[in-house]
């Protein structure tokens, strides 16, 4: 995913120096004067089509045809009906056994549709070893465990470099959620990928590019963003964008999605969700305000810039939901619409 966003003009910084702390009633728009515009409307645009690549691409979130659990002990895969876990692709029958032996499970969660309700106490995670094993009359060929033939095993589960099965254009890794484990399969071959036609996006608007005032949390909080299946993530927030807009001083809150601290991540929903953004949530990836994440300082929010969760495009993804801070009364009527089949 894109991540990477252009820092505020050298006229705008110059204006903002030499007015000294800036009030957040006083944030201004970023200048939107033809020169600027055409570059900006330019770079949006190449974002913009970057997206639609990356939504669509091989292994995108529009291959994402499975989300199945695993109970502890033994769980078959494969595309025949008397595996425990089926995978609905065109696939071998029989392609291997996952077993799950350490930890505590609870049963599968819900998928949680209303963002409103309270998250769930946070559950005692245990320590838990999956391993891979060969079906009857061994690994189907052409298997593969992180581009080499597969062999049986344990598996590495952690997001940052879960082991990857693949066999011609399926795709599977296993996923530690909460106290439980999942099987996440992407077909190449999709119908929502084959199929697929394009996003929806309102019109560009430079007056949703905005500098916020950056106050820094000292020290940085852990934030606890709900999901959409029912766990809750404990991320670190190093602080608050606040801004104004019609007329209302708002304030939205970052977390950090892993070790790069280069981006901050928004989770967010606004008034237009209920009618034609995306109703659970939309994101916004931000580069650094202009004095770090430590001091005081400008931050750009650039809205023409929010992006749909991998929710909007297939009921198999674990999205995080906003946290209450960060669900706007206002309406944000910019960037990604909500996703057409």
């Amino acid at each position: 995913m894109l991540r990477r966003i252009r820092g505020l003009s050298a006229f705008c910084l110059a204006l903002l120096i030499g007015a000294g702390a800036l009030p957040a009633q006083d944030a201004p728009a970023l200048p939107d004067a033809p020169s600027v515009d055409v570059q900006w409307q330019q770079q949006l645009h190449a974002w913009r089509i970057q997206r639609e690549v990356e939504i669509s691409a091989p292994d995108g979130w529009l291959t994402l045809v499975g989300l199945e659990w695993l109970k502890p002990g033994v769980n078959s895969f494969g595309a025949a009906a008397d595996n425990q876990l089926k995978v609905r692709a065109s696939a071998p029958d029989h392609m291997g056994v996952l077993t799950v032996s350490g930890a505590t499970h609870s049963p599968a969660p819900q998928r949680r549709q209303a963002a409103t309700k309270k998250p769930p106490p946070r559950q005692t995670q245990k320590a838990a070893v999956v391993q891979l094993l060969a079906p009857a009359g061994g690994f189907p060929a052409d298997l593969l465990i992180d581009g080499k033939p597969a062999r049986e095993g344990p598996l590495a589960t952690d997001d940052t470099r879960p082991s990857t099965l693949t066999w011609h254009g399926v795709t599977m890794i296993v996923l530690h959620r909460g106290d439980r484990y999942a099987l996440r399969i992407k077909d190449a071959d999709s119908p929502t990928r084959t199929n697929f036609h394009g996003l929806n996006w309102y019109p560009p608007d430079p007056h949703l590019r905005i500098a916020a005032r950056w106050i820094p949390y000292n020290p940085p909080h852990t934030e606890k963003i709900p999901t959409v299946i029912g766990t809750v993530l404990s991320l670190p927030s190093p602080g608050v964008a606040e801004f104004t807009l019609d007329g209302k001083t708002l304030r939205l809150e970052p977390v950090l999605e892993d070790d790069d601290q280069s981006v901050l991540f928004f989770i967010l929903r606004d008034q237009t969700s209920k009618t034609t953004t995306y109703e659970a949530a939309r994101f916004l990836h931000t580069g650094l305000p202009d004095h770090g994440l430590t001091r005081p300082g400008i931050l750009e929010l650039d809205f023409n810039k929010l992006e749909n969760p991998p929710c909007a495009y297939t009921p198999y993804a674990t999205c995080p939901l906003p946290p209450e801070q960060n669900r706007l009364p206002v309406a944000l009527a910019a960037g990604e619409k909500r996703y057409t089949h």
